[in-house]
């Protein structure tokens, strides 16, 4: 059966005991299990990657069928799943066992995938998809935090929160707890010094700023970050959704400046409001990049996404060689 997310409420755990979570908000779905699930099973949960199971498919099997095993009902949670793991899941649907709730985690799944059919058509299943947020649904994030907490903060605090963590709500929670921990049992406001200094914006060597200079096209200072931050291979991932994250909105301003040819009014009108320190940057990228030439580096990144998830072991050396050729690349406009 299909199901919103935000008719999570709606789930029954003692009828219902196999999830199907899939799409591009991994941070939601991580939320919607953490607030749903994992407060009710606590220690007993234990997590796999769908890999372990394939290979090992017996060893699973030996573990969900021991009754020591499942004592009490357990919480089992597979990540990165694919079609690959699907007869699996029918056989052990099929065995009707009892004392477990299997969640499995998957990244956008087409229409036409077994996976995603199977558990949107099979009455015992449920699929749940989870598309990327509105800068809506960012906002009301930061809002509600504030107004929970009776924390007066201003519009031009909560713009700044939201570009700095690029629209990312996986960046944002993380920011948000550093900022409930400093207004505990605070009933004034917060200002921007203070946003600042828990955000720990180390501008010279973050991941923005890697992505800023490149698209700036210079050379020099991204492989300078580079060289300084020593990303690794769990990094690639969150740079290149942040990179993707951060042309669609260059994107969007571009497409306005090709029509109203007026960068200064495009940059004026940019939704959500452009914070001042970033203007001169946005300025900069809009000039060097073309509305055309942006489209074909999302889609160049998009393969690269591909690469690095199917090369696990040489990511970062794909990434990083990516990047830098983008930097240094003349911009043809």
């Amino acid at each position: 059966m299909i199901l919103k997310n935000f008719e999570i409420n709606k789930i029954d755990i003692k009828k219902q005991k196999y999830f199907l979570f899939y799409g591009d908000n991994n941070a939601l779905i991580d939320k919607t299990i953490s607030d749903f699930f994992t407060n009710k099973f606590k220690e007993k949960i234990y997590n796999y990657e769908e890999n372990e199971i394939l290979n090992d498919k017996e060893n699973f099997f030996n573990h969900i069928l021991n009754s020591s095993f499942f004592e009490n009902e357990k919480l089992i949670i597979i990540s990165r799943v694919s079609e690959k793991i699907l007869e699996i899941l029918k056989e052990i649907i099929d065995k009707n066992i009892e004392d477990i709730i299997i969640i499995l985690k998957a990244d956008q799944l087409e229409k036409k995938s077994k996976l995603r059919k199977f558990y949107e058509e099979n009455k015992r299943t449920v699929c749940m998809a989870f598309y990327p947020d509105t800068e809506i649904t960012l906002r009301k994030l930061v809002v509600d935090l504030f107004r929970n907490k009776k924390i007066t903060i201003s519009q031009e605090n909560i713009n700044f929160i939201l570009n700095r963590c690029n629209n990312n709500r996986q960046y944002i929670n993380n920011e948000l707890k550093k900022i409930e921990l400093l207004t505990l049992n605070r009933k004034n406001s917060i200002t921007m010094e203070e946003i600042i200094k828990i955000i720990h914006l180390n501008e010279n060597h973050s991941i923005y700023e890697l992505i800023d200079h490149c698209l700036l096209k210079n050379k020099k200072k991204t492989v300078h970050i580079l060289n300084e931050n020593n990303f690794g291979t769990e990094d690639t991932i969150i740079i290149v959704r942040t990179f993707l994250s951060k042309l669609k909105k260059i994107l969007k301003l571009a497409n306005e400046y090709t029509i109203n040819q007026n960068i200064d009014l495009t940059i004026k009108n940019a939704k959500p409001p452009l914070f001042w320190k970033d203007k001169d940057n946005v300025k900069k990228q809009l000039n060097y990049w073309s509305a055309q030439n942006i489209k074909k580096l999302i889609f160049e990144l998009n393969q690269i996404e591909i690469k690095v998830k199917k090369y696990s072991s040489n990511n970062i050396n794909i990434l990083t060689d990516f990047i830098i050729s983008k930097s240094g690349e003349q911009a043809n406009n």
